[in-house]
C-alpha cells in the first residue's frame, strides 16, 4: 500500500516507543511512533543546520523540514551510487562553501540507509566530527542502519569499505514516513526484520508469521512493535560491541556476506534487503551442514521470506569463482577465511570462520538447477 502524499499525524506519546542505546556519553534515544516528525518539541532539540536527503525524499519532505528546523538542504541523487567518493566530495563542498558551519553544527540524515551512511560519514569527518540526527524514512533504515553508528561509503572493490563508527545524537523513526514508501522498498526492509527475528528474537519471529498480512498492509500496531523489537535487539548488541571488537556485533551480518557479493556482482539488480534475503538462504544451507540447524527451522525462515514476497533464489548465471573473489574481499575477512554467521537454532547465531573453497561454495550457492 503506497499513498502519494505525506499523511499528517498528531504525535501521541502513548502510542510511541522510546529505546535507549546505552553507550555512556555517546548514548542516545531511538523514538518510534506515528507523528514524531510532526512534533516540533521532538525535533527542536536537534538544533539542525543542514539536512542531507535524496531527490525522492527531498521532493516529498525537504521544504517541510527545512522550514521546521531552520536548516538548509543538500540533495543527492537516489540510490546506492550516492555512497561514493564523488558524491561525498560534492556533499563536503556544499557543506563548506557557504562558510556558515562550525563544530557545533548538526546534520540531519533524512532518508534511507544510503543517506544515513553518507550523511553520517560526512558528519564523522567534518571538522573531525560533528553531531548528526538520523530521521529514517525507510523501513530498512528504521529497523537496522539508523541505529548503531556505522557510517560508510562504498569503493569499487566492495561495499562499506571506507567508513567510521560515529553514533548519532538521536534517531526519530516516524512510521508515517512508511505511507509514501514504494512497496518494493518496504518489502526489502522486511528482510532485515526477518534477519533480526531469526538471530535474536523467536517471539518476534512467531509474531511475523502470525501477522504477515497486517505487516504487509502497514498497520501501525504490528509495524511499530516490529520496529521496536528490532531496535531493542540491535541496541543491546551495539552496547556489547560498539566497534566490532568482541565479535558480538558480527551476528548482525547474517546473510550479508553472500548478499553483499550479489550487490557487488549485480549492481542495481536487487535492493539491499533483497540481496540479504538470498544471502540468508545460502547461510541457512551452510547452517544445516556446519551448525546442525534443524532443516524444519530453515524452511520456516525461507517460508517467511517468501510470504513477504522476498527473493530466495540465486541467478542461474552466477559464477561461483566470481562470488568467491568478492567474498574474499569482504572487510570481515581474516587471512584466507571469511566469517560467516550461521544459525544453530532460531535465536542462536554463531560466527564461524570458513575457508572459501569449493566445498563451501557448493553448499552456500546450492545446486545450479535450483536457481531462479
Amino acid at each position: 500500500m503506497r499513498r502519494d502524499n505525506w499523511a499528517l499525524s498528531t504525535y501521541n506519546p502513548a502510542m510511541a516507543e522510546k529505546i535507549q542505546v546505552k553507550l555512556g556519553e555517546r548514548g542516545y534515544a531511538v523514538q518510534i511512533g506515528r507523528g514524531l516528525a510532526e512534533d516540533s518539541a521532538a525535533v527542536s532539540g536537534s538544533a539542525a543546520r543542514v539536512i542531507v536527503t535524496d531527490e525522492n525524499v527531498g521532493r516529498l519532505y525537504a521544504q517541510k523540514f527545512s522550514q521546521m528546523l531552520g536548516a538548509r538542504v543538500i540533495t543527492v541523487p537516489c540510490g546506492e551510487g550516492s555512497k561514493s567518493l564523488a558524491c561525498l566530495e560534492s556533499v563536503y563542498a556544499q557543506l563548506l562553501a557557504p562558510r556558515d558551519l562550525d563544530r557545533h553544527t548538526v546534520i540531519v540524515a533524512l532518508g534511507g540507509g544510503v543517506i544515513g551512511d553518507l550523511a553520517g560519514f560526512a558528519a564523522a569527518t567534518l571538522f573531525r566530527g560533528v553531531r548528526y540526527v538520523q530521521m529514517p524514512t525507510t523501513l530498512l533504515a528504521m529497523v537496522d542502519s539508523s541505529v548503531g553508528g556505522k557510517t560508510a561509503i562504498n569503493h569499487e572493490t566492495g561495499k562499506n569499505l571506507i567508513g567510521a563508527f560515529h553514533q548519532p545524537r538521536a534517531v526519530w523513526c516516524d512510521v508515517a514516513f512508511l505511507a509514501t514508501l514504494p512497496e518494493r522498498e518496504y518489502v526489502s526492509g522486511l528482510a532485515e526484520v526477518v534477519k533480526t527475528a531469526a538471530i535474536g528474537n523467536p517471539a518476534l519471529f512467531a509474531m511475523l508469521e502470525a501477522s504477515t498480512s497486517a505487516i504487509l498492509a502497514r498497520e501501525d500496531e504490528p509495524v511499530t512493535r516490529m520496529i521496536a523489537d528490532c531496535v531493542r535487539f540491535k541496541a543491546a548488541v551495539v552496547e556489547q560491541d560498539e566497534t566490532e571488537t568482541t565479535g558480538r556485533r558480527a551476528v548482525l551480518n547474517f546473510g550479508h556476506t553472500l548478499g553483499h557479493a550479489l550487490e557487488n556482482l549485480y549492481p542495481n539488480r536487487w535492493l539491499h534487503g533483497e540481496a540479504v534475503a538470498i544471502g540468508m538462504v545460502g547461510a541457512l544451507r551452510l547452517s544445516a551442514e556446519r551448525a546442525a540447524l534443524d532443516p524444519v527451522v530453515a524452511e520456516r525462515i525461507v517460508g517467511l521470506l517468501r510470504a513477504f514476497g522476498l527473493p530466495t533464489a540465486l541467478p542461474p548465471e552466477l559464477d561461483a569463482d566470481a562470488a568467491a573473489d568478492v567474498m574474499l574481499g569482504d572487510k570481515k575477512r581474516i587471512g584466507a577465511t571469511v566469517g560467516f554467521v550461521l544459525l544453530k537454532a532460531l535465536g542462536e547465531p554463531v560466527a564461524l570462520p570458513c575457508a572459501v573453497d569449493s566445498a563451501l561454495l557448493q553448499t552456500l550457492l546450492g545446486p545450479h538447477n535450483e536457481r531462479a
